[in-house]
Formats: C-alpha cells, sequence, structure tokens
C-alpha cells in the first residue's frame, strides 16, 4: 500500500516545483516591466512638459531670473563638460592604476586587506560627506595657503600660468571632490574587472617570456576593459547627476557665462588663454540649475524650464554612456580569445 505513495511523491514534488518555477518566473517578468513601465510614464511626463520649451534658444542662452521663456541651460552645460572632463582625467587613470597596482603587483598582506576594506566602505559613503571633504581639501586647503594661513601663497605662477591657491569656488575644486567621490566605484569595479581574466592567458604570457608588464599591457589590460569601461560608465554617470557635493564646494545657481567665457567652439580660436582659465572659473552645473529652477516661484520655471533642462541632462547621459558602450563593443570585438 506504500508503493504508490511511494511513487507519487516524486511527480508531485516535480508538479510542485514547475508551479514554484512558474510563480518565481512571472514575478521577474512583473518586476522588470513594471520598473520600465514607471520609467516611461516618467520620461513621458517630464517631455510632455517641456515640449515646447526645448529649442536651440534655450541650449544657447544663459539663465533668467526673471523671464522662463529667455531661461537657458549654456552656463550649465558647459560647467558639466568642464567638470566631468577634469574628473574623467583625474579618476580613470588614477582608478585604474591602482585596480591594476592592488591585483597584479600588490602582496596579499594585511596593509592591502584594509586598502580593500576601506574601498568598499567609501563606494557607499554619502555624497555630501565628499561634498565636505572637497570643501576642506580643495576649496580651502586646510586654511594652509593665503594670508591669512600658515603658507603667505595666493597663486603659483607656473609658465606664465597663474594657479590660484586655495582653488576656492572653482572648477577644478568641483571635479576634483567628484573625482575622489567616484573613485572606489571604479576601483572595485576595474578589479572584478581583472579578476574574470583567466590566469590561464597570465601563465601564457609569462611563459613564452613577457615581463609582468608587458603581461598585464598587452593581454590582462585589453581582456578586462570592457568590464572596466562597465564601471567608468557608471561613476561618471553618478558624478554627472550629482550636485550636493558641488554646491558645498561652491557651485554657483545662477551664472551669466561660461568658465573661461567659452561659450563655443568660435570663442576657442578668438580666446584661447580660456582654456587655461576655465578650471579655475567659477562655475554652475545642470542639475543645480534644475534645482534652481524646481525652486522659482513662478509655476512656468517649475514644470517647464526645469522639464526641459531634465531631458537635457537624461540626453547627455545618454550620449555619454553610448561613447562609452561603443568603446567596450569594439574592445570585445577585437579580442582574439
Amino acid at each position: 500500500m506504500n508503493a504508490p505513495a511511494a511513487t507519487a511523491r516524486p511527480a508531485d514534488w516535480l508538479e510542485s516545483g514547475k508551479r514554484e518555477g512558474w510563480v518565481f518566473s512571472t514575478l521577474c517578468w512583473l518586476s522588470t516591466w513594471s520598473s520600465v513601465a514607471i520609467l516611461l510614464v516618467l520620461l513621458v511626463a517630464i517631455v510632455s512638459q517641456a515640449w515646447g520649451w526645448l529649442d536651440w534658444q534655450f541650449l544657447t542662452s544663459f539663465d533668467s531670473q526673471r523671464f522662463p521663456d529667455k531661461a537657458g541651460i549654456l552656463a550649465g552645460l558647459w560647467g558639466s563638460f568642464w567638470t566631468i572632463l577634469i574628473t574623467i582625467l583625474v579618476s580613470v587613470p588614477v582608478g585604474v592604476g591602482a585596480a591594476v597596482h592592488l591585483e597584479e603587483f600588490g602582496r596579499n598582506d594585511r596593509l592591502s586587506r584594509i586598502i580593500q576594506v576601506n574601498l568598499a566602505n567609501l563606494a557607499g559613503v554619502p555624497s555630501i560627506v565628499y561634498g565636505i571633504l572637497g570643501l576642506t581639501a580643495f576649496s580651502r586647503m586646510f586654511g594652509l595657503f593665503g594670508e591669512q594661513g600658515l603658507i603667505p601663497i595666493s597663486e603659483i605662477n607656473l609658465l606664465g600660468w597663474q594657479i590660484p591657491i586655495p582653488f576656492g569656488k572653482s572648477v577644478i575644486a568641483g571635479a576634483l571632490t567628484l573625482a575622489l567621490m567616484i573613485l572606489p566605484v571604479i576601483i572595485v569595479a576595474s578589479q572584478e574587472a581583472l579578476r574574470a581574466v583567466p590566469p590561464s592567458i597570465r601563465h601564457a604570457a609569462l611563459a613564452l617570456g613577457a615581463t609582468r608588464w608587458q603581461m598585464v599591457r598587452h593581454q590582462v589590460l585589453p581582456a578586462a576593459l570592457p568590464g572596466i569601461m562597465t564601471g567608468v560608465i557608471l561613476a561618471v554617470s553618478r558624478a554627472m547627476g550629482e550636485a550636493a557635493p558641488l554646491i558645498l564646494v561652491g557651485a554657483t545657481t545662477f551664472v551669466l557665462y561660461a568658465p573661461g567665457d567659452i561659450s563655443s567652439l568660435a570663442d576657442i580660436r578668438e580666446n584661447p588663454e580660456g582654456l587655461l582659465r576655465a578650471p579655475f572659473d567659477s562655475f554652475t552645473v545642470m542639475p543645480i540649475q534644475i534645482f534652481n529652477w524646481a525652486q522659482q516661484a513662478k509655476a512656468d520655471f517649475r514644470e517647464h524650464v526645469a522639464a526641459a533642462g531634465i531631458v537635457v541632462l537624461l540626453g547627455m547621459l545618454l550620449l555619454l554612456n553610448a561613447t562609452a558602450i561603443v568603446v567596450r563593443n569594439r574592445s570585445q570585438k577585437r579580442m582574439k580569445y
């Protein structure tokens, strides 16, 4: 009498497993498409509010405090361009270099483990904390320089290039603050990409007589580049949308000029010195401008101008991400293993 029950039990388990699998796949499907639906609703709402306000005049004009139809995002565009450019130039080489050292050249000792733990913790620190750090370290330089500091130096002359000390409320102070903020993300992502490279590639390169640097330069880094680019994309996208740390280091909400007085390609030809002054000029960025518009009393600023700025910011993020994805895909096609 026990035999039928024993033979029926595996079938019941199989049916129960199928039902659980169906429920789990349905929940995953609902989670995915509900997120997509919410995103589409938000995008449609923003685009509908920005419709008719996002035009060439909006992209090529500076801000206006009184007239919404004359407000533009040009100062935020150029401020974000200079800030993100310097952030990338500082954070990507330092972050990838630190990851290569920790994974390929560093020793697995106590110091390395302490650094790894700190990197994992720093990746989750709120951005406002980095803003406080940037204000102290870059904007004020711990109060060491200037008339009120221990070292009476207010600027450095480097080959005719006047560099203010401390940096104060400048583009470079904001960019260095953002670089500090995204460095842990880039380092951790680059380490994971390097670990994903098969050890056999390293062994084969060393067996053929390559030095460790040649092995890393010609074999490991090209293989890990797609994963590294993914981490860089996520980190830079986060930096472009940040406002809180930049407000702390001195980014302003209302600016009627671009850093270095360069607001077009023609200005670069007419005023090449502006390229040297731009990193040390005052600035604003797109997220801060959008925040300022959202706080205005006039409804057109809150509803339409801010929505137009959000669309421009999303477009810049998509353009930046698309460029990085193209580089990543091309590097994948060149890999022969």
